[in-house]
């Protein structure tokens, strides 16, 4: 009987979907605060893109990290900006090299993609200005979370998007960002 009663049920599991496992961020890229001596005034943005961290400087000993995605090999910001604006569930244009690179993939979004779930750049944005202008790179978050801890973005900083939304909170328009 227990055979007949397998046999029978045996369809219905064979035709339901497998449960997709939620992704789980490694705890270390979780935001934490951390030991920093540092010489930054507190309140500056510093990205260290080798460790995959950003740090927000508290005191002079003391920082709130964050896990971040950060660009592929020759596509990554270096030195000094600030940023320059901020935007919550922002639009997304590809750049003209985005598309020049690789037009399969970002021509037909050249119009732009609304801010919304799906968008590339997340829940918020922080534009990085150098000299008062735009330099195309952002901190931002990102509809793929699994990315956070490895070099895969354009050259932007990405980061989960409730993590972004802290930073977001905790940084004015104006506050300086250094990418080491």
């Amino acid at each position: 009987m227990t055979g007949l009663l397998f046999a029978a049920l045996a369809p219905k599991a064979a035709l339901a979907k497998p449960r997709k496992k939620p992704f789980v961020i490694n705890p270390v890229f979780q935001p934490q605060y951390v030991p920093f001596d540092s010489s930054y005034a507190p309140g500056t943005v510093v990205i260290d893109p080798r460790g995959r961290f950003l740090y927000l400087v508290e005191d002079e000993f003391t920082a709130r990290r964050y896990g971040v995605g950060v660009g592929r090999a020759g596509r990554a910001f270096h030195g000094a900006a600030k940023i320059g604006r901020k935007e919550k569930w922002p639009r997304w244009v590809p750049t003209k090299n985005m598309i020049r690179r690789q037009p399969e993939k970002y021509a037909r979004y050249a119009d732009g993609v609304a801010g919304g779930s799906h968008n590339p750049l997340g829940a918020r944005a922080l534009y990085l200005y150098r000299n008062g202008r735009d330099t195309y790179y952002r901190i931002h978050g990102t509809t793929e979370p699994w990315s956070i801890g490895r070099a895969v973005s354009n050259g932007c900083i990405r980061m989960v998007n409730e993590h972004v939304m802290d930073l977001y909170a905790r940084v004015p328009v104006g506050a300086r960002v250094v990418v080491i």
